[in-house]
This record gives structure tokens, sequence and C-alpha cells, in this order.
């Protein structure tokens, strides 16, 4: 689907939909606590359809609700099971340990690009620890064999989604393990998100090994900074939008957008990608829009739904902006955005940023693939509508 957009400033409040970080996380440990969880979550997305469609091949009984889902746990898992993770790298680098954890010979399946980012040094640990892993097919993973309890060591620098992966799955194993970390942590946030939902299951990540996961009954998913960002930025650009359902004090490391914006309208900051990596498109175009900045580590972009380096650049030069990369920087110039043609390369946070941009530019927007803000925020287009944005 391909939508023209009209330059025309946005007015009005957003809701924050749920995380979707939080609630991949939430939901694995749901389905394998003492008991039901109800789980409110007002708004899903591909990514937790595609969580929610695993844990149900791996025995969970999911209801879907008004404003959520009931988790019934596993009581019986299954010897053989496929796993339909679309292209949902959470789905995929969040389960694969977990189903080396429980011993079920696992095929998954993937889509997109998925089949293409990195699964290293995830793999060479499993198979280190009694898992053997292998590709049927260029878009399937295998998984068979059981992980056995003890140190585990891995890199952290290439995705914190495998820290989370071992954290949740080392919590399932009898025997007591250990989790080694070397190198520097990239997304470190994360990680602490992931052990908050540990805690909240009743799970001492201090002490992996030999627990259960204890339902608290009943959570709320927070709300998603990711995606409230887009009209953060908005707001920051000069639209009267008003963004709710935010928590300052949450484990998100993209909260870090409320302070970050400011920034970008007080000179050209130099701003460290590490543990912000989806918030480098919209950024960007705020930052061509006032005047420019750095943005460093951001090697990890690469790897994204897009190469989000260079379709990042590749929008922002299709809007008459400028912007180059080095292996580890990225640098947006000042310009003045006029529109123009945007591929979106499939990537979701790519069409919502150029839909932001629109707001600024002088001349209309049209966004390629403009479906693919599915993956995590399936009713951008109607809010987008809603707040005054006129697109066809």
């Amino acid at each position: 689907m391909d939508i023209t957009i009209y330059p025309q400033k946005l007015c009005g409040t957003v809701t924050a939909i749920p995380s979707k970080s939080q609630a991949h996380r939430l939901l694995i440990c749901a389905a394998f606590a003492d008991k039901p969880t109800i789980l409110h979550c007002f708004q899903t997305n591909k990514d937790m359809q595609a969580t929610v469609a695993c844990l149900e091949a791996l025995g969970a009984k999911i209801n879907t609700t008004a404003d959520g889902y009931i988790v019934n746990p596993v009581t019986s898992l299954p010897k053989e099971a496929v796993l339909p993770c679309g292209e949902s790298g959470s789905t995929l680098r969040f389960l694969l340990p977990v189903v080396g954890a429980l011993g079920v010979d696992a095929l998954f399946k993937l889509e997109g690009r998925l089949p293409y980012r990195p699964l290293s040094p995830l793999w060479e640990e499993m198979e280190r620890m009694g898992c053997r892993l292998s590709r049927p097919q260029e878009n399937t993973v295998r998984c068979t064999g059981k992980l056995k309890s003890g140190v585990y060591q891995i890199d952290g620098g290439v995705s914190s989604q495998f820290i989370t992966g071992l954290l949740l799955s080392l919590s399932l194993l009898e025997g007591e393990s250990q989790l080694q970390i070397t190198g520097k942590v990239e997304s470190a946030p994360y990680i602490a998100m992931t052990k908050a939902v540990l805690s909240q299951f009743g799970v001492d990540y201090t002490a992996l090994g030999t627990q259960h996961f204890h339902s608290p009954g009943e959570i709320t998913v927070e709300g998603d900074w990711s995606n409230a960002a887009f009209f953060l930025a908005a707001q920051s650009l000069g639209s009267d939008v008003t963004a709710t359902n935010l928590d300052h004090a949450s484990e998100q490391g993209d909260r870090e957008v409320a302070q970050l914006l400011p920034k970008l309208h007080s000179g050209c900051p130099t701003i460290d990608a590490s543990d912000i990596p989806d918030l480098i498109p919209i950024l960007s175009v705020v930052a061509a829009a006032n005047q420019g900045a750095v943005f460093t580590h951001i090697q990890r972009l690469r790897l994204k739904e897009s190469d989000r380096v260079a379709s990042t650049i590749a929008m922002l030069e299709a809007l008459g902006g400028s912007a180059t990369a080095t292996d580890d920087t990225l640098t947006v110039s000042p310009s003045r955005l006029t529109g123009g043609v945007v591929d979106s390369h499939n990537d979701h946070r790519i069409a919502m940023s150029a839909a932001i941009a629109a707001t600024v530019c002088t001349q209309n927007v049209t966004v390629l693939g403009a479906e693919c803000v599915s993956k995590s925020y399936p009713t951008f287009w109607q809010e987008y509508r809603r707040l005054g944005g006129k697109y066809e």
C-alpha cells in the first residue's frame, strides 16, 4: 500500500499504545507460570501475535479479550512444535533458548529479513550447552536437544535480545546457572526490563535455575515510548500533540526521547545510539529540520527490519535532506525538508518517520509500502488522520 500525505500539522491527544517489548516478556513468563494471567493490552500487533502463536504451539491456551489476553499456562509440552515467528526478532531470539531449556524439538519459521538477522553468538552458546541447531531451509531454524545448567557466556555487544532469551530460559532449567556477559552491553535498558518482568513473576534472576514463574494474576502492559516517540517528535516540530499513558520511570530505554528532543532544538548534539537504536530514524528527521546531529555507535541499525542506516539516509535525501555515514557514525545535516517519495523498505519505523516529516515539508510525501506499520503500530495511520493528518 502506497499513500500520499499532504503537508499538515497535527493536533490532539494520543494514548500511547502498549509496549510490545514488555508484552513479549510478559506473555512468555505467563505461558510458563503456575496459574492463569490476565494481561491488559488494549492493542496488539504482528510481532505480539507471532509470540502468541508460538506460545500456543508450545501448549499455552491464550484467549483474546476486549483489552488484551487471558494466558492459561502450558500444562503439557509437545515433543515437537512448529513456531511461526513472522518477522519478529524478539519472538525468535527469546523463544529459541526457551525451547532449548524445555527440550522441545522445534522448527522456527521466519519471514522478511528475519532469516538474515544475526543469531551468533547465541547459536554457538546453545550448541556448547547441549542443543543442536540447524537451518533446514533459509527461512527456518531447527532446535533439538536440551540445554543443561551451568555457566553461560554471551557477548553483550550484538543484541540484548540474546541476553533476555537466556535469562528467561535459564530460569526454567533444573540446577543453578550463571550468565556471564562479556564486552560492552548494547541496549542495556531492555535487559533491565527483562529483570523487572522476571521479578514480577517471582523469579530471582541472581540465582537462575530450579525456579517457577508465579503469576501475579493481573498485569497491565505499560505505554510504549518507542511508538509514542513519533508523535512526541511531531510536537517538537510544531504540531499541537500531547501523548498520554507514558511512565517516565519506565525501564524502556526509548523514554530518553523526552530528553533528546529538546537537545535537537538547541544545537547539533552528538547522540549515542547504543541504547536507543529504534529512535534514530525519527530523531534524524527532527535533527534535519533543526541544526543537525551526529549519531554514534550505529552498527546495529544495519541489522534491523531494513539496513536502517541506509534507509534513514535514503528517506532524508528523498525529502530534500542530507546525511552521511561511516561504519560507526551517522551525520545528519540541517536541511529544509521539501517532500518526495520515500521507500519504507518494509521498515515500520521508516514509514512512520516519513509521515511525521510530512508535517514540516512544503510538498507532498508519498510513502511506499506504508502497510508495514502493522508490525508494531497497526492503527498508526488511523491515529494520524484523527489528529488532522491528510493522506490518500
